[in-house]
């Protein structure tokens, strides 16, 4: 049955990845009747419309890369102290990565406008530092552009001791309209899992993922955050950014030294790639999506293909194989929860 059903599922990824590739540009172009809620639409559509003065605060919770079964095995935890109200899914805009999802949803724009509006504040890949150091910024504009003049807070919880002084603050967050959570261990886990041996070995496949997800749930700061929440009858919003793949397909490229190193998408000039096994975009204003220069092309792998330069290529196929990567096009790095709460 297990055979059957993984069988089933890379036919589907298969069929999704192309469905994505021959509509993704119509859809963040607005084009077509039915185009799914995207990372720049998810603030303004599901966010925005339960900030309330006159109400409970609201928080808004975003786990870096939590994926839809993730979800589900923490929902049983988090539905001892919440109701669930709404529960749905929306698709993570392309690259399937912080720097773009992240950044489009606190902005309410796509990649290319952010640039634009915000001149200095969308941090190119090759330079150093975060490439998320602005949210706060992108949050404060977009909430103006909505109309939504209230007090907000927002915090970012990188490590244990972060976590732990918010659960004992959230009184000193009760006068805020809206308070914005971002909570970075599952991204670090997926990318812990890649270069440290231990965690290779407890998150081995996407059961143990799940598993070791919920586990650290239970313990976890974050935990307490919400059942903080709760007892003081706030209302939260459960999000991520996108989700991840466990990648087994190795698939050849060759750049320059200055294309990106994310295995899953590349932007750059020159590129060679096999063309069945990807979605170009050779014109990234068509994409919203910036530009290093004139030719720059983007390129994303498709189902549980990642990109491996033909240098050293057994070793980093060995390497990267079976690890959890994000950026390119999968059911389970686009589709991704929003959950609205209300404390029992």
């Amino acid at each position: 049955m297990a055979d059957i059903l993984r069988s089933q599922w890379n036919e589907a990824n298969d069929l999704f990845s192309r469905f994505v590739a021959e509509h993704y540009v119509d859809w963040v172009n607005g084009k077509g009747d039915d185009i799914p809620l995207q990372s720049h639409n998810l603030f303004k559509q599901k966010v925005a419309p339960h900030i309330d003065e006159r109400q409970s605060p609201l928080f808004m919770v975003l786990i870096d890369n939590l994926r839809l079964d993730q979800w589900r095995v923490l929902e049983p935890i988090i539905s001892e102290h919440f109701r669930v109200e709404e529960q749905e899914l929306f698709f993570s805009i392309l690259p399937t990565a912080t720097q773009y999802a992240r950044n489009a949803i606190f902005a309410g724009m796509m990649p290319s406008e952010i640039e634009k509006k915000f001149p200095g504040k969308w941090i190119s890949e090759e330079a150093e530092g975060s490439k998320n150091a602005h949210e706060e910024e992108f949050i404060g504009g977009q909430l103006q552009r909505l109309g939504k003049n209230v007090k907000y807070s927002y915090h970012k919880i990188t490590n244990l001791a972060a976590g732990r002084k918010l659960a004992e603050n959230l009184d000193n967050l009760k006068g805020n309209a809206l308070n914005v959570i971002v909570y970075n261990f599952v991204d670090m886990l997926s990318h812990a899992r890649t270069e440290m041996e231990v965690i290779r070995e407890l998150a081995e496949d996407d059961a143990a993922y799940r598993s070791i997800t919920k586990s650290w749930f239970e313990h976890s700061p974050l935990r307490d955050i919400l059942i903080g929440i709760a007892e003081r009858k706030g209302r939260v919003v459960i999000t991520t950014d996108h989700g991840t793949i466990r990648v087994e397909t190795p698939s050849k490229v060759v750049g320059d030294r200055n294309t990106n190193t994310n295995l899953r998408y590349k932007h750059g000039r020159n590129l060679t790639y096999e063309e069945r096994e990807v979605l170009v975009i050779k014109d990234p204003a068509k994409a919203f999506l910036p530009r290093a220069n004139v030719s720059t092309t983007y390129i994303f792998t498709k189902q549980d293909r990642f990109f491996v330069y033909p240098n050293n290529y057994n070793h980093f196929v060995n390497y990267y194989r079976h690890t959890f990567q994000h950026g390119g096009i999968s059911m389970e790095e686009m589709m991704v929860p929003v959950v609205t709460l209300k404390a029992r």
